[in-house]
């Protein structure tokens, strides 16, 4: 039905004097309203090739003036005017952003029918074609009323995607609407979904509980960090940390140094070394420890003989060694140890505090002398005892233990303790770290490294936060659950090459975690993930994606200096992710805090309103293809509209989104209620 006719033509816009028979805003026209009048609404008119333009009305003007009667030939004396701007075009039955061939002047204007809107959405009404479900309904247009909207499930899939918005505009209604109509769907389920959610809030699980409805074969998770069993719906989530690499470390650490790097893996490699010193065999795992330690302070004392000059010097440095490790080895063995052990390693540390005597600044070579007879150089180590003399000590072996007397050490037990070398993904016990830092400490002071402590100092801080911290409970497990981050996501998500699929859903409740922890979990996970995709080739990179959903992404995706990870893996993952089936969908209510290559990276976008002009700028300076008249849409959104654009949908459009039902947790409170509110009481007694 036709309407008007174009009086003005511009590169933007188009003006539109309205017929005089066009008296109001709708017409019906085979039984269903259009309501054209609308600001946002569609209208379309022909180009010189036959080829419809797709507008939209962006002003409406009413007024009375003598210009009226030179349009009265082309039964334009109405005074009302349409200012129209070009969206598409729409060619032998395909619509295309942009135009080409402009049309002319007093080329008539029609209304855009719902049959056009179809034709031009591509829609589909949701019903699966040979079993395959390829749209999702999202909401009603805001421009044509009660027209429904489809998105195709692998435009808006197949890419990332972002939920932009202020607080209480809709995010999170939006990111669990969606996730009900992918997982309610019948007649061929989702099955082989898998979306993983970092609820930072904690609203997700009311959205996705019993009453859900979702397929029955669709099986949700809950996981909560730092509880110990399951409540509440509720499983207790865990990171393992012997899963975390050494840049993941060194960032949680928050090192500051290059030379931290060399010194935490060494701290690592000690760690598992005390480990499996005590878990190879325990009838020996105390005496093979004190060989070692035994091994590790001669090493460290004939460094300090041959380094330092002045026999004062030395001995000090000496003294100071033995008497931190006297320390370290009091902390680590515990009661139960053999109390031989316990004697032989006492004496060995007495040993060498005698060796360290100073007459007159002078040792006479006793430190040095002695450690020569240290190291058994037969197949039967033999007992070393310490003999006094005025001005210095002697080192004597003998056959058979005497009292004071320490056991050789055995070198070549203490070089395979020393050769066996941490892998990643290897579990060791936490509880050895202190030791292990001790240990490489010394030996750094050993070799003249005098300042490492101040060096290393927050990085202490940092394990002792990991340590003892209720936060990085979740963290810390006694036990070698899993045999490497492969074994952790098929036990904990259920990603694996298995044939079985389960866990399709699953949200990490992290709303009690602080912000480092938070970082660090959703980091590690995410790169454990991407790891898991990277080793995929050919077709299997198509199989089995993962949706990872980033709520308050702004928390962890932050574009600013002081993220505690270094390297952003979730930057890595928007760059090469689709690559290997691995998708992020974002949501945000800082937009302008965001990273900036994560957010450009993104090919779909629903924008909930936004009335901070900074995140607006942000989003407009990211976004190559976002006009100014975006701005004003979001703008003037009421919660739960959004304005959807890129490639899920052919042209930008303004959606009422459905109301997820149920609604995630995220109701604001009801304060006249909990102020004024009196439960009636009512009175039972006679």
């Amino acid at each position: 039905m036709k309407i008007g006719k174009i009086i003005s033509v511009e590169y933007d816009k188009f003006r539109v004097r309205l017929f005089h028979t066009t008296r109001n805003s709708t017409v019906n026209i085979d039984g269903k309203v259009y309501y054209f009048g609308n600001i946002g609404s569609y209208l379309k008119t022909l180009n010189s090739s036959g080829e419809y333009v797709l507008c939209e009305v962006v002003s409406i003007v009413d007024w009375v003036g003598k210009e009226n009667q030179f349009y009265s030939t082309y039964n334009l004396d109405s005074s009302r005017e349409i200012i129209i701007k070009p969206i598409g075009t729409l060619m032998h039955e395909k619509f295309c952003m942009g135009v080409g061939i402009f049309p002319s002047l007093y080329t008539d204007v029609e209304i855009v029918t719902f049959n056009d809107l179809d034709l031009i959405l591509s829609y589909n009404d949701g019903c699966a074609i040979d079993g395959v479900h390829s749209t999702i309904f999202i909401g009603t247009s805001k421009s044509l009323i009660n027209y429904s909207i489809e998105l195709d499930v692998n435009q808006f899939f197949n890419i990332h995607s972002a939920v932009l918005g202020n607080s209480g505009s809709g995010k999170s209604n939006t990111i669990a609407h969606i996730l009900h109509e992918v997982y309610r769907k019948h007649d061929n389920e989702a099955f082989g979904a898998k979306t993983i959610i970092f609820d930072a809030n904690g609203e997700y699980p009311m959205a996705f509980g019993e009453e859900a409805n979702l397929h029955k074969t669709i099986i949700p998770v809950f996981y909560k960090p730092n509880i110990s069993k399951a409540v509440d719906g509720y499983k207790p989530f865990v990171l393992p940390y012997y899963l975390m690499n050494l840049d993941e470390w060194l960032s949680f650490l928050m090192e500051s140094e290059r030379t931290q790097k060399p010194f935490w893996d060494r701290v690592l490699q000690e760690s598992y070394k005390f480990y499996s010193i005590f878990n190879t065999d325990k009838r020996k795992d105390a005496h093979r420890f004190a060989n070692y330690i035994k091994w590790k302070l001669r090493q460290m004392l004939f460094n300090i003989v041959s380094r330092i000059d002045s026999d004062t010097s030395k001995m000090t440095a000496a003294k100071g060694a033995v008497a931190m490790l006297r320390q370290t080895c009091n902390s680590s063995l515990g009661d139960d140890v053999d109390k031989n052990v316990l004697t032989d390693l006492s004496n060995f540390l007495n040993a060498c505090n005698d060796l360290c005597v100073i007459n007159f600044g002078n040792n006479n070579d006793s430190l040095s002398n002695a450690l020569n007879l240290f190291t058994a150089i037969e197949d039967e180590p033999k007992y070393v005892c310490i003999t006094k003399h005025r001005d210095h000590c002697e080192a004597n072996l003998s056959d058979y233990i005497i009292e004071g007397a320490f056991r050789q050490i055995d070198e070549s037990d203490a070089l395979a303790v020393d050769q066996n070398k941490l892998k990643p993904g290897k579990y060791f016990d936490y509880h050895y770290l202190r030791t292990a830092v001790d240990m490489v400490l010394l030996e750094e002071e050993a070799h003249g490294n005098l300042h490492i402590r101040d060096f290393t100092s927050t990085l202490m801080s940092r394990l002792d936060f990991f340590l003892y911290n209720p936060e990085c409970a979740f963290m810390r497990i006694e036990t070698p659950d899993y045999l490497d981050c492969n074994d952790y996501l098929e036990k904990m998500f259920g990603i694996s090459d298995s044939e079985e699929k389960s866990k399709q859903l699953i949200t990490i409740d992290s709303s009690e975690v602080g912000t480092d922890a938070l970082e660090l979990m959703t980091s590690v996970v995410s790169r454990m993930v991407f790891d898991y995709r990277k080793c995929k080739f050919g077709k299997l990179r198509q199989q089995k994606p993962i949706h990872l959903i980033l709520d308050e992404a702004h928390r962890y995706i932050r574009k600013d200096a002081n993220y505690i990870m270094r390297e952003n893996i979730f930057e890595k993952i928007a760059r090469e992710g689709r690559k290997y089936s691995l998708y992020l969908i974002i949501s945000s209510q800082r937009p302008s805090e965001l990273s900036q290559t994560v957010l450009s990276q993104c090919g779909n976008y629903i924008v909930h309103r936004i009335q901070n002009e900074v995140d607006m700028k942000y989003i407009y300076s990211v976004l190559p293809y976002f006009s100014e008249d975006y701005i004003t849409k979001i703008k003037q959104a009421v919660p739960g509209e959004a304005l959807i654009f890129g490639n899920c949908v052919p042209m930008p459009i303004m959606v009422k989104i459905k109301e997820a039902k149920p609604a995630p947790n995220s109701k604001n409170c009801d304060i006249k209620m909990e102020w004024f509110y009196k439960e009636i009481i009512t009175d039972t007694t006679i």
